[in-house]
């Protein structure tokens, strides 16, 4: 008996070639680009708190400018002088206003005994109260 080969030559089929295969490569910068950009918006979240936090002197000046005890005229006097003079250089109706607020607060310091704050000063206090902000 005769041996029979089967190595047939097939002519529809071709042989087998590479294929160039650069998804891992695509998936790696993907991963690089995405964690940079996530690294990004971490520093940015960082530094939107940490302004946020930050102790604003003007504020906290507005705050005790605002709770000065008129109970105590001669403490509220030099309260209202130290917390207000912050913003008198605002603009020049401020340091007008400040300037009339704290001659009216004069006769309330440097005196042992003092009455009680008459309603006009508190109404130019009140006034410059509300003209200043933060």
């Amino acid at each position: 008996m005769q041996q029979q080969s089967y190595d047939i030559p097939l002519h529809d089929i071709k042989p087998i070639v590479e294929v160039q295969e650069f998804s891992l490569y695509y998936f790696s910068a993907l991963v690089v680009v995405g964690t940079l950009l996530a690294l990004f918006f971490l520093y940015l979240l960082f530094r939107w708190i940490k302004r946020k936090q930050r102790f604003n002197l003007r504020k906290e000046y507005k705050k005790l400018l605002s709770q000065a005890a008129l109970q105590n005229p001669k403490q509220a006097a030099y309260d209202i002088t130290r917390y207000g003079a912050l913003f008198q250089n605002d603009t020049p109706r401020h340091k007008e206003m400040f300037a009339n607020l704290v001659a009216r607060l004069e006769a309330y310091k440097y005196k042992k005994e003092v009455e009680s704050l008459d309603p006009e000063t508190i109404g130019y206090y009140n006034l410059y109260k509300e003209m200043c902000d933060v």
